[in-house]
């Protein structure tokens, strides 16, 4: 979780610098940098666990005898 946390103060930042730089408008930036890395930090969060079943799923194959 402190990596999903990280991220999304990375991000937070990064989208208000974008929507601030395209709108010169501390506004609109900040509501970019609210909303938009909301979601995406959830839909990160999914994706690691996502991404670690897959993982999972790989060990064991490699870990069962092959079929011949």
């Amino acid at each position: 979780m402190t990596k999903t946390l990280s991220f999304a103060a990375v991000h937070f930042t990064v989208a208000f610098g974008v929507g601030y730089a395209l709108t010169g408008s501390v506004v609109v930036g900040s509501v970019m940098a609210l909303v938009e890395p909301a979601v995406n930090t959830v839909a990160y969060y999914f994706h690691e666990k996502v991404w670690r079943r897959i993982e999972a799923r790989r060990a064991a194959r490699s870990l069962q005898p092959l079929r011949i």
